[in-house]
């Protein structure tokens, strides 16, 4: 067996893992790495303008192609501009893998130039964070990471290699790939779950992230025709049912005006699926402490307003596919006052005029964009409008950052999308201020030559938090700003840049921009 450097086996293990992309940027630290990545046939690196960026498009990779997302940088502040993306991943679940550079263990001790503990900087933020401390130690590590990153829930994972160990000499010996064990629940569980459907008359089903992850679709339409419930979804989980499907009542989570809160209450049971606390803790929708069904990959969090009666543990599709097998009893019920109609009149699910609004621009979207189309959403007043009015055709074709909820995803996102699933269609809904946070990856997607069209909202304002404050105090401050002309900033990109005036207009760009192969912007004033 040949002994290499330690970067070089690194590198092979990533190729074991199936890597083909990692996002970041290049910092003396990791000039081995580097190196080594070079030497790769398998692996593209993207050289991006912005950490926080590259942990963006890994996230968002991540969530899209179902295995982890990898992103690296240098020490100091390289990684701490990793923090915002890397947290955002751990807290909406998304399996992501960050190899970061850190100072030599020789100068780990005394106060260093750049040096900051990266362990304890990441920890919280992380499923698992650790520091290579022996360098034949290394493909345990990334074994490791790798398995803990797409183990349920899957989260970030931070592995920082010392540039002095960088260098030296190991074998070569990256560990097998294992698939992960699938846990399904006993058969006692599954009777027990549906005793306890068949003693109540409403039971409300309530569908969450974790139904896109196990990628469970299909079995959920055959539980939900099977049981003739309504059912809700988190912003995480659209496209689970068809807009037109009679059980939907479509989306909740939202801080004020969620509708469909009074149905929750009309109900006499929750049956809740794959559903994440950071999604909406369960004190804001289940304040009567109805008993829960809890089907989901891992064991329900003690709460007491999520008195669970029954708990269904394991691969949420072969969960579903196993209660489906039981005959369930059809529980038939609507809530009362026309509830369904009130949510669709109220998030807007039909256009109704020809006004330039965030509500008519996503029916265009909607009505034009194919059913693979990806919409990545920033943050701010228009992820809720996304998460009220926009119906996807499909599930996990709308991302949404929601657990952090952080500003500035969307573009380096649609990255990370494209790169994920290349022929399909990729639309970023941004507003002003989340776009000018990250417009320098514009550069990274022209340079690899991809095409997606994004959406800016421009209002110079920082819509949802104005709307907020003047709900609060009756006045704004801090919460405006001015834009440089978004038209003109697209050409010095090299990309194609247009103002929507008018709707009319806005559908006719919009239209040629989905069947260009280019970059295309989109200027909106809201």
């Amino acid at each position: 067996m040949i002994d290499l450097k330690v970067t070089d086996v690194l590198v092979q293990c990533l190729e074991n893992e199936g890597v083909e992309y990692i996002f970041g940027i290049v910092g003396k630290e990791t000039l081995d790495f580097a190196e080594s990545l070079s030497k790769s046939e398998q692996i593209e690196f993207v050289n991006v303008r912005h950490e926080q960026g590259a942990a963006f498009m890994a996230d968002v990779y991540g969530r899209l192609s179902n295995k982890p997302g990898v992103c690296t940088s240098t020490l100091g502040p390289g990684a701490a501009n990793l923090i915002t993306g890397i947290a955002s991943a751990q807290l909406d679940h998304s399996p992501v893998v960050a190899i970061i550079g850190q100072a030599g263990l020789n100068r780990q001790h005394p106060e260093s130039h750049q040096f900051v503990d990266i362990v304890k900087l990441f920890k919280p933020v992380t499923k698992w964070c650790t520091q290579i401390l022996e360098s034949q130690f290394l493909p345990t590590a990334i074994r490791k990471a790798f398995r803990t990153a797409k183990l349920e829930k899957p989260g970030s994972i931070v592995v920082t290699l010392p540039e002095n160990l960088a260098a030296q000499m190991i074998p070569n010996l990256p560990l097998s790939v294992a698939p992960i064990p699938e846990i399904i629940p006993d058969m006692d569980s599954v009777k027990s779950a549906v005793r306890l459907i068949e003693n109540h008359l409403k039971p409300f089903v309530i569908v969450g992230n974790g139904v896109i992850r196990q990628d469970a679709g299909d079995a959920l339409l055959s539980f939900i025709e099977a049981l003739d419930a309504p059912v809700t979804h988190s912003f995480m989980a659209k496209g689970v049912l068809p807009k037109d499907h009679p059980q939907q009542y479509f989306t909740f989570g939202f801080n004020e005006q969620d509708e469909v809160l009074a149905g929750l209450e009309e109900a006499d049971s929750l049956i809740v699926i794959g559903f994440d606390f950071v999604e909406k803790l369960p004190k804001e929708w289940n304040p009567k402490k109805l008993p829960v069904i809890h089907i989901d990959t891992v064991p329900a969090e003690i709460n007491e307003y999520y008195p669970v009666q029954a708990e269904l543990v394991g691969n949420i599709k072969k969960t579903l596919e196993m209660l489906v097998q039981q005959k369930l009893p059809h529980k038939t019920w609507a809530p009362s006052g026309g509830l369904q109609e009130k949510i669709k009149m109220a998030y807007k699910t039909e256009q109704t005029d020809s006004n330039l609004t965030i509500e008519n621009i996503l029916h265009i979207v909607e009505k034009c964009s194919n059913e693979n189309a990806i919409v990545i959403s920033d943050v701010g007043a228009h992820k809720v409008a996304i998460a009220r009015t926009y119906q996807p055709k499909k599930p996990n074709r709308t991302i949404i950052s929601n657990g952090l909820a952080s500003m500035g995803i969307a573009i380096p996102g649609s990255i990370g999308a494209k790169l994920a699933c290349p022929s399909d269609q990729v639309i970023c809904i941004t507003g002003d201020g989340g776009a000018l946070m990250n417009i320098s990856e514009i550069e990274t997607a022209k340079r690899l030559g991809l095409s997606f069209i994004i959406i800016v909202l421009n209002d110079s304002m920082l819509k949802l938090e104005v709307q907020i404050m003047n709900k609060m105090f009756g006045e704004n401050y801090g919460l405006t700003f001015g834009n440089p002309d978004f038209v003109q900033l697209a050409d010095s990109f090299g990309i194609k840049g247009f103002r929507g005036e008018t709707l009319s207009y806005f559908e006719k760009v919009f239209k040629e921009a989905l069947a260009s192969e280019e970059i295309v912007l989109i200027d909106v004033s809201i």
